[in-house]
């Protein structure tokens, strides 16, 4: 297989231009890794909506053609908007013309609002004139995001586990790695040589009996991703709307640590019919799993419940419990909030050996196993007879 380098991608994309631009000049960041190239475009300001969607079809095509290319992911960014407070600002209108000033010497003019930060994805899909197709997502009944709103909690290990628990019940499951910049599915899933195959979609690696993808598939292991918050914002939306994950019961997200821009697109965007908390007993942890709660609750998305990880520490020589980081906290919380306690995971070296081993410590027999099957059970138990919330189609009309 050939090297595939910068200069020729760059080469690729110059004859391939948007509003007259060529694309090898909107070029904020290059990633090669083992044939698969990720590439982040900034748009020109003048470029429409039906001019991005082609040049990032012929983009994509252009690249793929290049030796030793196997797949691609081309994110395109937008020019972001202004506040609602600036749009919302100008004088109130009477019979189509504006209202004389109550006070004083009229204002300036404002400037024109300029075009919202849009995806390329949003743009091309759901503003374009042609008929929208139907998203991958459609055949997805439920959308479940794991959190915790701080890292090293256990929440990637129960996200993982929680998905092949739900799928031993027999489900239709997928698991989308939710955290761009520190992925751990690959590890976890023991599926860090897969490549996604591409297709019409990104096609998501079959694992454990689940779906699973994330964007530590597509880059390199060893390379962090620099990124900001709206680059890596809009791959993680090509990653949940471009994955052709076909007719599931649930889709499981590993929410990344935190509350911020991620979390909240996120939590706004994918339709979720609720979130599982993961903590442990401690105050800090809990803490943190409070503002998580909250920043949910702004967008109003239900908690289905709370799940209390590494409850207690089992000695691997007598089997003896150790509560070392406290009793009951998550309990306790869970009660306060009037949501259900999903259940205890004990602190094991067996989940630490079977993590490291990819491969997933619900699939064993034990204590651990049994309570990730008593809290898939309670999960599937939490949303019976409920409606499920539709995924939300966005809209844009002319003012």
């Amino acid at each position: 297989m050939s090297e595939v380098s910068e200069a020729a991608i760059k080469q690729a994309l110059a004859n391939i231009s948007a509003a007259g631009v060529p694309l090898s000049e909107c070029i904020t960041h290059i990633t090669l890794s083992a044939g698969r190239v990720g590439i982040a475009l900034t748009a020109p300001p003048d470029a429409t909506a039906e001019e991005l969607a082609a040049a990032r079809a012929a983009a994509t095509a252009a690249v793929e053609a290049i030796d030793g290319v196997e797949d691609v992911l081309v994110a395109v960014l937008t020019e972001s908007s202004q506040t609602p407070n600036q749009i919302t600002s100008a004088p109130p209108k009477r019979n189509g013309r504006p209202a004389p000033s109550q006070a004083g010497p009229a204002a300036p003019e404002a400037e024109p609002p300029r075009k919202k930060k849009r995806s390329l994805l949003q743009m091309a899909r759901l503003r374009g004139t042609e008929p929208e197709p139907e998203p991958p997502t459609s055949q997805i009944t439920r959308i479940i995001a794991v959190a915790s709103g701080k890292g090293g909690v256990g929440k990637s290990t129960v996200s993982i586990n929680l998905a092949v628990a739900l799928a031993e019940l027999g489900q239709t499951v997928g698991l989308l790695d939710a955290d761009i910049y520190g992925p751990s599915v690959p590890i976890i899933t023991g599926a860090t040589g897969h490549r996604p195959p591409t297709g019409s979609g990104m096609v998501p690696v079959r694992v454990h009996g689940i779906q699973a993808m994330s964007i530590g598939f597509l880059v390199d292991p060893e390379k962090a991703v620099v990124w900001r918050a709206p680059m890596a914002t809009g791959a993680l939306g090509q990653l949940l709307r471009d994955t052709q994950w076909g007719k599931l019961d649930t889709l499981i997200i590993d929410m990344p640590p935190g509350t911020g821009d991620i979390q909240l697109s996120l939590a706004q965007s994918a339709a979720l019919a609720g979130v599982v908390l993961v903590t442990t007993p401690q105050d800090l942890a809990l803490a943190d799993v409070r503002k998580a709660a909250a920043m949910f609750a702004s967008v109003n998305i239900p908690i289905v419940g709370v799940v209390e990880n590494m409850s207690t520490f089992i000695c691997p020589k007598c089997g003896a419990a150790t509560p070392i980081f406290g009793e009951g906290g998550g309990e306790a919380e869970a009660k306060a909030r009037g949501v259900p306690f999903l259940g205890r995971i004990p602190l094991a070296m067996a989940v630490r050996e079977a993590s490291d081993a990819g491969t997933p410590i619900a699939l064993q027999d034990g204590p651990v196993a049994d309570a990730y099957a008593a809290i898939a059970g309670n999960v599937v138990a939490a949303f019976a007879g409920k409606p499920e919330r539709p995924f939300p189609k966005i809209t844009f009309e002319d003012a």
